[in-house]
């Protein structure tokens, strides 16, 4: 099979591997459509650590090829979506279904292989704890290979304490900020503010539900908001985009009793200086998340037939003869989701 190989940052190369064969316990994936996301780039980069060797690509759906031994659940030709943690199952977290937590998880596409490839082999934890997730009928491949991020974005919203007619502000409208966007207006939010310094990257904003948008001024973000919440600030804010005194810039378009949360992964040894006055006397609560749970993810599942809005993110599709462009394109700002197809991409 041909598979995209990671080696060392900047070096992604498209090589043969020998098609995989599940072990008892284990389902073989034909892989319809594999994501590339911001840690995924970060990787490329160097900012972050990843096997050297290791098959990217965590955002995984695709199509039942073989089962091993004792697999009864699922069968070949059922298509799903991947929760790509591996969890021990044991640990106090994972006894609490946050297997995002578990301290010894492995994650597909960076601990192990992951899906941007021709096949991918899911280990036995996988399987045998439900983590391959039905994909509704009718919701195309694309769609479904942002079941992993959209899931990510169900979490951020809920450790949010979000609720329907909430005021959301969305700092950074990249393909996650995007995401947010499109999951707070299914759920009902009401006005949604985004703050965007790259005009394209607006328009796509409004497009897909937010209620006023602006550019990247920290006096204009502040009186939009207050604007658009007659003077309340925003219930909800999520920082979407990892950089340098985005986090202080959050706290004033907050309203009372509201939350910040920092969904991006910012670059080591970032610091803030923040008013904790300001945080304890609002009653503000900061908050981060990463990932999701194996139940936010199944209701994601559920939730995608009505996430239409998530089919406009893609703007680049790649076949396994150039998978390694799925990371270069996201170089130009109007890129926003590149995803690969390995058995050939939609006309």
């Amino acid at each position: 099979m041909r598979a995209l190989i990671f080696h060392a940052p900047r070096r992604i190369v498209v090589e043969e591997r020998a098609d995989p064969a599940p072990a008892p316990g284990e389902v073989v994936l034909r892989t319809d459509a594999a994501g590339i996301c911001a840690s995924d780039l970060r990787v490329y980069r160097g900012e972050k650590h990843a096997a050297a060797g290791v098959i990217p690509g965590h955002e995984i759906t695709g199509a039942v090829h073989a089962v091993g031994e004792g697999v009864d659940d699922v069968a070949p030709g059922e298509r799903v979506a991947v929760y790509p943690i591996v969890a021990c199952g044991r640990c106090d977290f994972c006894r609490r279904g946050l297997r995002n937590r578990c301290g010894s998880r492995r994650t597909l596409g960076y601990d192990l292989d992951g899906g941007i490839a021709e096949y991918v082999r899911l280990p036995a934890p996988i399987v045998g704890q439900g983590q391959l997730m039905p994909v509704p009928d009718g919701v195309p491949a694309e769609r479904a290979a942002m079941t992993e991020p959209t899931a990510c974005v169900l979490n951020s919203l809920e450790s949010c304490r979000f609720r329907a007619g909430a005021a959301v502000a969305i700092i950074g409208a990249g393909p996650m900020g995007l995401t947010h966007i499109i999951l707070a207006r299914a759920l009902g939010a009401g006005a949604i503010v985004v703050a965007e310094p790259v005009a394209s990257r607006r328009a796509v904003a409004e497009e897909l539900g937010a209620t006023v948008v602006c550019g990247g001024d920290p006096a204009e973000i502040e009186q939009t908001v207050s604007d658009a919440t007659r003077g309340a600030g925003a219930e909800v804010v999520i920082v979407s985009v990892g950089l340098d005194g985005l986090t202080e810039l959050a706290l004033p378009i907050a309203a009372k009793q509201g939350a910040i949360n920092l969904f991006a992964g910012f670059p080591p040894e970032t610091t803030a200086a923040l008013d904790v006055n300001f945080l304890h006397y609002n009653e503000i609560v900061l908050t981060g998340s990463q990932n999701a749970t194996a139940d936010q993810f199944r209701r994601t599942t559920e939730l995608l037939p009505s996430l239409g809005g998530l089919d406009r993110l893609t703007t680049h599709r790649f076949d396994m003869t150039d998978a390694a462009g799925a990371y270069t394109t996201r170089d130009d700002p109007d890129a926003l989701k590149t995803i690969v197809f390995p058995g050939g991409a939609p006309q």
